[in-house]
């Protein structure tokens, strides 16, 4: 049996599948829980979360920075907006939106100003006003003269072949009565808007599928045959509403509805209600399709160097400047897809945009070639498949270079990334209960968390040594298979295992308590920085498992710079 000494001093890929535990080339883990890879390429256990807030059910966390100094965290629950800053509640204002609707929800801000958007509900605007928070309609601008709005109107596939006949009512000179030449009206489009004769009409009462009578402002000429120049309105409640939002180019862009999947609409330079694509001119809205040899839906829609489209089959990316009706360069970039059953808000970290691949199990980083042509969609987790079950939310924080990716079991995946450095490694959080969703403020990362059947708002704090402030939760790290000169081993012993450690106060290895000098116990002792041993007389293990392990559940600061072990082996 050879002897061997073997030094880990970087841990840079952080946590890998096991698929991966024969290549040589990965400075990984076999298990990274609740604990951080650092720009050194070290170890750190993770920071505990201060409680904030109780919630009074499932939230979902939305930030709001309305200045440098004015940051909040809106926690969005069934028919509730709760706005907090710091620990303080600023607002409750009474929402639409119910539990379940939650997941399909998104927004974009502008200044003091956010607009939420979701298939089914007209669209909401949240503004900062000098007294508080207000919540209302979104509005689309009118337009003095005739009061018609500023909306856009379009004709849907299911209605080519119907024609609208027009009569007189007794109702007045301002209603007229539609008959289409087919079933189609329902009690839902009533309040809708149509555009025919040149006018814009309001449905204003249900009689029949065939049969509504609607109003016009001013008079008109009832046609002597039936109308099959007609189209509606884009948005409404028997055809849904946007689906994905963003601003782009100092113009407000809805991607997708539920009736028109495809469908990207872009407001009036300047002028965020203003839907109405007049004549063309350069600063006025545009309305495009995406065309493809298959059917796709816009999951969501982010404005970076260029506009980003992210549909259900592929990412697409709108390069004119200035995006002008006449100047539409539109390519299709790469086919990875998106989710559409539920929202998870992009991430950029630099110039790239972070998504979540349809199938779930990808996260991807799409980023411009070194040409500045052409996108590519780098899969950010290929090492740590397994860490992916099924994402629910996502944030970035910029100040501590971590990526969040909240799963449906309530554990977190966390990337922890600098590119400069030649870190990207994965880990994974655990936390007694279950994350729910996560959010990013003024450099701050806040938690939905649900534990013994109560929703709460928690923030990771350096200060902070347990969640919630009083749950102790367990750490760990683990070695990769032992390998050497590019070959497995058949035996192993190991004797001894070193660490190099920076301010700590409480470490196991291998599950033996390392011993540390007496003095660090004591409360105002930052933690001990040196090596520390465990000799394992020569314990045999099993050469498919870790053959050192990092873990404890003390709420004491740990961080480890590097690992040693010494033993023997055959091959």
């Amino acid at each position: 049996m050879a002897n061997f000494i073997k030094t880990q001093n970087s841990f840079a890929h952080g946590v890998v599948s096991s698929e991966f535990f024969t290549r040589d080339d990965i400075n990984g883990l076999s298990c990274l829980e609740n604990m951080d890879v650092l720009p050194g390429g070290g170890l750190t256990r993770r920071r505990g979360l201060a409680h904030i807030a109780n919630l009074p059910g499932v939230a979902r966390l939305v930030p709001f920075s309305v200045s440098e100094t004015e940051n909040y965290v809106l926690a969005i629950t069934s028919v509730h907006i709760i706005i907090y800053s710091g620990t303080q509640m600023m607002g409750d204002l009474f929402a639409p939106w119910g539990a379940d609707d939650l997941s399909r929800l998104q927004y974009a801000q502008r200044f003091d100003t956010m607009i939420f958007v979701h298939p089914d509900y007209r669209p909401q605007i949240l503004k900062k006003t000098e007294t508080g928070f207000e919540l209302g309609d979104f509005i689309f601008a009118r337009n003095d003269a005739d009061m018609s709005m500023n909306i856009p109107f379009m004709r849907f596939e299911d209605t080519s072949d119907i024609k609208i006949s027009v009569s007189t009512s007794d109702r007045g000179n301002n209603y007229a009565k539609f008959t289409t030449s087919s079933d189609f009206w329902t009690p839902e489009y009533v309040r809708t808007r149509f555009m025919l004769l040149d006018r814009q009409w309001i449905i204003d009462e249900y009689i029949s599928p065939t049969e509504v009578i609607a109003y016009v402002n001013g008079t008109y000429t009832a046609p002597g045959a039936p109308v099959t120049d007609w189209f509606e309105s884009a948005f409404s409640t028997p055809r849904g509403w946007p689906c994905s939002i963003t601003f782009h180019q100092d113009r407000l862009v809805f991607g997708g509805s539920r009736s028109y999947p495809a469908g990207v609409w872009m407001s009036r330079v300047g002028q965020h209600k203003n839907f109405n694509v007049g004549t063309g001119l350069d600063d006025e809205a545009i309305f495009i399709t995406l065309l493809s040899q298959q059917r796709q839906q816009i999951c969501t829609v982010v404005s970076g160097d260029n506009l980003q489209i992210l549909t259900t089959d592929g990412e697409w990316a709108i390069s004119s400047k200035p995006l002008t009706p006449s100047v539409v360069d539109i390519k299709q970039h790469t086919s990875v897809g998106s989710c559409a059953s539920r929202y998870l808000p992009p991430q950029k970290i630099e110039d790239a945009t972070i998504f979540v691949s349809k199938t779930m199990r990808d996260i991807r980083e799409l980023s411009l070639d070194d040409l500045g042509e052409n996108y590519n969609a780098t899969d950010l987790c290929a090492f740590a498949k397994h860490l992916m079950t099924s994402p629910v939310d996502m944030a970035y924080n910029d100040a501590t270079r971590q990526l969040f990716v909240v799963q449906s079991d309530g554990n977190m995946a966390v990337l922890n990334q600098n590119g400069a450095l030649g870190i990207s490694a994965w880990a994974e959080y655990k936390t007694y209960g279950k994350f729910i969703s996560v959010t990013v403020v003024d450099g701050k990362t806040y938690v939905v968390s649900l534990r013994d059947d109560a929703y709460n708002i928690e923030c990771f704090s350096d200060s902070v040594m347990r969640d919630a402030d009083k749950y102790d939760f367990a750490y760990q790290a683990a070695s990769l298979p032992f390998r050497v000169s590019h070959h497995n081993v058949s035996r192993l012993r190991i004797r001894r295992v070193s660490l190099r450690l920076l301010n700590t106060k409480s470490v196991f290895i291998n599950g033996a308590r390392a011993t540390l000098p007496n003095e660090i116990y004591s409360e105002n002792h930052p933690g001990y920085s040196g090596d520390v041993s465990v000799n394992l007389l020569g314990g045999c293990l099993s050469c498919l498992s870790p053959y050192w392990t990092i873990h404890g559940n003390e709420p004491q600061p740990i961080t480890v710079l590097s690992v040693c072990v010494s033993g023997g082996y055959s091959v």
